[in-house]
């Protein structure tokens, strides 16, 4: 008799010639769903076949896959591990024998970016444009992001495209490419933009040039995405042997605007968000009295998205936005 598959790890009895890949296409489907009833829905099955043939691949790889967690299906360490590559070889075999060919005018797909609200408002209203005159079925989902390095979200398909500033992440990159690794992940240059301090109209340092004292001396407001009291601003200060006192911590630019433009608190924001602000005549902008590295805004997205032609329109329609809204 074969051994039987136990929970504690992978079955010994695992043969791929009798293994049915149909279970796969399931597996895949509720991983990106985490939830059986939209799963089911998506694969054109019922709920009970697609609960049965989740069991079949547990018995069959000896794990648990997925487990409930409230409403929603956590996946184990053994689940996200593999997950991975079976969605690849779905996709690779999806592409091989149906290609499909993206007509804007009469798609219906969903895209889904993170960014920042600062790049946010200048890309996205020209994007609503360009959906409504070619590609009227399409919709948009903007998910705000709450880190610097987006790798995770799009590994796990949670965004199709992530837009912002990401420089540990691109160094990473680079570093892996430099020694002859495959990269799971590609990305573009937008823009370079450089960071300014910003006050209220009429604050007591809104007269003449910014100085390094009157700097440190006033009280701050930081945009921290993660929602950590030290940005790179505090960096560059530290290196210069000075620190700044801040009191108020928020994870997005145009809160940040609004309350500078009814307080005394400075902040930094990227110089070409405040004239989408829609308050930019409340807001005085000064050069900041040290360096801070610019802002380079790249989109990065992963390497199995990069054949599909979906995904190339809309590449190619956020690279031209950011052509005609920075121009270099």
């Amino acid at each position: 008799m074969s051994p039987q598959a136990t929970a504690s790890g992978p079955s010994t009895a695992f043969n791929l010639r009798t293994f049915d890949l149909n279970l796969l296409k399931v597996f895949d489907e509720v991983m990106a769903e985490r939830n059986l009833t939209r799963a089911a829905a998506r694969l054109a099955l019922t709920q009970p076949a697609v609960s049965n043939a989740l069991r079949r691949l547990r018995e069959a790889l000896g794990d648990e896959l997925l487990t409930r967690k409230g409403r929603a299906l956590e996946p184990t360490s053994r689940a996200l591990e593999l997950w991975p590559a079976v969605r690849d070889v779905m996709r690779g075999l999806q592409t091989s024998l149906a290609p499909s060919v993206f007509d804007p005018a009469t798609a219906d797909d969903l895209f889904v970016l993170a960014m920042a609200d600062a790049t946010a408002a200048e890309l996205m209203p020209g994007l609503v444009e360009v959906l409504g005159r070619e590609a009227p079925g399409v919709s948009l989902r903007v998910l705000p992001l709450t880190t610097r390095d987006p790798r995770k979200l799009l590994d796990t398909e949670l965004a199709d495209m992530a837009i912002g500033h990401f420089p540990a992440a691109l160094a990473d990159l680079t570093a892996r490419a430099q020694m002859g690794e495959t990269l799971s992940f590609l990305h573009h240059r937008l823009f370079q933009g450089d960071y300014v301090c910003v006050m209220r109209e009429g604050h007591p340092f809104a007269n003449g040039p910014l100085s390094l004292a009157r700097y440190c001396n006033a009280r701050h407001m930081l945009v921290s995405f993660s929602g950590h009291a030290f940005g790179f601003v505090d960096e560059s200060l530290a290196l210069l042997g000075k620190k700044r006192r801040v009191v108020l911590t928020v994870n997005q630019f145009f809160t940040a605007g609004k309350v500078v433009a009814n307080s005394d608190l400075l902040t930094v924001l990227p110089r070409h968000f405040i004239n989408v602000t829609g308050f930019a005549d409340q807001l005085v902008q000064r050069e900041l009295p040290f360096e801070v590295p610019p802002i380079q805004v790249d989109a990065i997205w992963h390497h199995r998205k990069d054949a599909s032609s979906a995904h190339a329109w809309l590449r190619a329609k956020v690279l031209a936005l950011a052509d005609k809204a920075f121009p270099a």
